[in-house]
């Protein structure tokens, strides 16, 4: 199993607009992958997205979001989970 963060920065006017994207455009993209388990959105006070995906294997990237919508360009990281 590997888990993909992905985030990123909104405009306060954008958020609901990148939120509308994201649900409707993106995730839709990577949700057909037979390698994709599951997929969670999350938003925050001040305007941060954050996805995380769980993937069987080799995690897909999200589509890039729509420029006008984003103050701060995505980053992801892929995780593994840990034997404890």
């Amino acid at each position: 199993m590997i888990v993909r963060m992905w985030e990123l920065k909104a405009y306060p006017e954008g958020l609901a607009d990148l939120l509308s994207w994201l649900c409707e455009a993106a995730l839709p993209t990577i949700e057909m992958n037979p390698l994709h388990v599951s997929s969670e959105v999350f938003s925050s006070t001040d305007n941060r997205v954050v996805v995380i995906s769980k993937w069987r294997s080799s995690p897909q990237s999200l589509p890039d979001p729509p420029k006008h919508l984003v103050a701060r360009s995505p980053h992801s990281w892929d995780f593994t989970p840990v034997d404890r």
